[in-house]
């Protein structure tokens, strides 16, 4: 909810930290440190706090050549889509999620993609898939046709 009100611009950080100033406010000075703008969900915030706890590198809302824009970009070649089931399983935005991920992996940029229940109720799973993945490492992706990279920051 913080973040939210934060990417609205209702509320700003130092604003915050001025409440939040007490011997017993360590827990959520902590929750303010990892607010950041880029995220389009909640489920996204989730989402990127588990990788970047993890220590995966994590850029948010990347934007690559003639793919559009990703919600994640791990460790500089994975795709992570969170999906949400009411808009990603409308027949045509699955039908364009299915071709992007297609024109992802032919730029050799593999693609996961999770659901709610994944981040929320089996994140220990989530973080276990892209592990596998980035293990692989980015060399095993070919990239004959690397597509650029833009750096959304809102």
């Amino acid at each position: 909810m913080v973040e939210c009100a934060y990417n609205r611009g209702e509320i700003d950080r130092p604003f915050l930290l001025r409440h939040l100033n007490g011997n017993r406010s360590g827990k959520a000075r902590d929750v303010i440190s990892k607010v950041e703008r880029g995220a389009d969900s909640l489920l996204e915030t989730l989402a990127r706090v588990l990788f970047r706890e993890a220590g995966i590198t994590t850029e948010t809302q990347v934007c690559i050549d003639g793919i559009g824009r990703v919600d994640f970009l791990l460790e500089g070649f994975l795709i992570v889509e969170i999906d949400g089931l009411a808009f990603h399983l409308d027949s045509r935005q699955f039908k364009k999620d299915r071709r992007r991920d297609n024109t992802a992996v032919r730029h050799g940029l593999p693609v996961l993609r999770f659901f709610y229940d994944d981040v929320v109720y089996a994140p220990e799973s989530v973080l276990a898939q892209v592990r596998e993945v980035l293990a692989r490492g980015s060399l095993r992706w070919p990239q004959p046709n690397q597509p650029s990279f833009r750096r959304d920051r809102a």
